[in-house]
């Protein structure tokens, strides 16, 4: 997988957002079995605290939110840009961030927002609630038993579906968890990338036509493309 080129963007159509695409260190875990993003990161703090200043200055402000993302977690973007962030959520008048978390940093999220002085929404990828899949199959080293546990510290899960030994039935229980424990989540549609882990076409073919729906909730992203956000 290449250096991602489209490191901002805006979405428009729910909740309204501009996204930052940013670099930080190695992802903390770096250990999942379906992920490859792993490589747009550093250990190059100035260099990648001057790309990332070069993204942030695109922001304006105009929708008063800002969701920052980057190959990990949001404790892992140098200490430089987390400064720069701070900056741009007071010129710009940004009012939400959205950033996301592994399950590891669940107790550090208060000194995020204690930093930042503004609300944030934090986002995890939960993957699957189905613990065996998660944990044996993703390998994601998130060790929570159910999703009340991780409505606790973050907001809005992220869901994978479309993978091969993945079940209409397991899919079936992580929307309906999506939808009672959370006000907002991710639903991404497995690609293939250069892991081992294939996509279920014949699940995806499922999940596309017996969750359309999902399409016009607006609390709900679906994204069928890795690049349906804009950026990466």
């Amino acid at each position: 997988m290449g250096v991602p080129e489209e490191r901002y963007s805006k979405i428009t159509n729910k909740n309204k957002r501009e996204i930052c695409l940013l670099k930080g260190f190695p992802c903390a875990w770096g250990k999942c079995t379906f992920c490859d993003y792993i490589e747009d990161n550093s250990r190059d703090g100035k260099a990648m605290a001057v790309l990332n200043r070069s993204v942030l200055k695109q922001v304006t402000g105009e929708f008063g939110a800002l969701e920052v993302i980057n190959s990990g977690s949001c404790f892992e973007l140098p200490e430089e840009t987390l400064s720069d962030i701070e900056k741009v959520v007071r010129e710009k008048k940004i009012e939400k961030l959205f950033f996301e978390a592994h399950w590891m940093y669940r107790n550090r999220l208060d000194d995020m927002r204690k930093r930042m002085q503004i609300p944030i929404v934090y986002k995890i990828g939960v993957e699957t609630f189905d613990n065996v899949f998660r944990q044996t199959v993703l390998n994601k080293h998130a060790d929570f038993t159910c999703p009340e546990e991780v409505a606790e510290y973050f907001d809005s899960p992220c869901l994978m579906v479309g993978i091969q030994g993945q079940t209409k039935e397991m899919i079936v229980r992580d929307i309906e968890c999506l939808k009672k424990y959370f006000l907002l989540g991710t639903v991404n549609v497995y690609n293939n990338n250069t892991t081992s882990i294939r996509r279920d076409e014949e699940l995806v073919a499922w999940f596309m036509k017996e969750y359309r729906w999902l399409l016009e909730d607006p609390a709900v992203e679906v994204l069928y493309e890795i690049t349906d956000f804009g950026v990466g």
